[in-house]
């Protein structure tokens, strides 16, 4: 009698995000917040609505452009929340995962860029020369990889490429699992693209009127 295998164990899934830009996000919402509240607080006539056309189209981009980018994979998919789409992507579909001048990832065809995993040339170098640092110390001394040695310490890695040998492993072990089949899935932000519209439409309204 066979018996049933258990089932596969579910991993929380790994989020990657760019800390500086939520700083800059929290930073930039304080200062509309504090000027567009004041020229509602203190404005008069057309001024006050101004302001409250300005802060419903910035409050949305600035959060759209900060605070939303996020990158979520688990064993089966990888979702990728960027300022104005969301794109599952099931590992089956996905070809590459790569940090070049930007993070991108390939599937089905087409390219989609990982907006939360910022690629900083100028880190980019200096993980580079650290690793030849590190590689000129481990390789000069007398009886270096003599058994007994101490491991070689890793190869520094900038952040973007760690997270894309992170998610390109992620890729290669889920790629035949049969819940990382599917297609692509889009899906557009409304609920950012409409109320920074709304503002948009509601100030040049105001300013032409006014």
């Amino acid at each position: 009698m066979t018996t049933p295998s258990a089932p596969e164990p579910v991993y929380a899934d790994r989020v990657y995000r760019s800390p500086m830009a939520a700083v800059t996000g929290v930073l930039l919402l304080a200062m509309v917040g504090w000027l567009c509240g004041d020229a509602v607080v203190h404005g008069s006539g057309s001024g006050r609505w101004i302001a409250v056309a300005v802060a419903l189209c910035l409050v949305p981009l600035i959060v759209a452009f900060t605070l939303r980018p996020a990158v979520f994979a688990n064993e089966d998919r990888l979702r990728v929340r960027n300022p104005f789409r969301i794109i599952e992507l099931p590992w089956g579909v996905v070809d590459a995962v790569r940090a070049g001048y930007s993070a991108e990832v390939l599937a089905d065809g087409a390219t989609y860029q990982l907006w939360s995993v910022p690629v900083s040339l100028r880190e980019r170098k200096k993980a580079n020369r650290g690793g030849l640092r590190a590689a000129a110390a481990g390789g000069g001394g007398k009886g270096a990889g003599a058994p007994g040695d101490k491991a070689a310490a890793p190869v520094p890695r900038a952040s973007a490429d760690k997270a894309v040998d992170e998610l390109t492993e992620l890729a290669e072990r889920g790629a035949a699992r049969p819940g990382a089949q599917g297609a692509v899935r889009v899906r557009w932000a409304w609920e950012i693209i409409a109320p920074a519209v709304a503002g948009a439409v509601a100030l040049a309204v105001l300013l032409a009127v006014g």
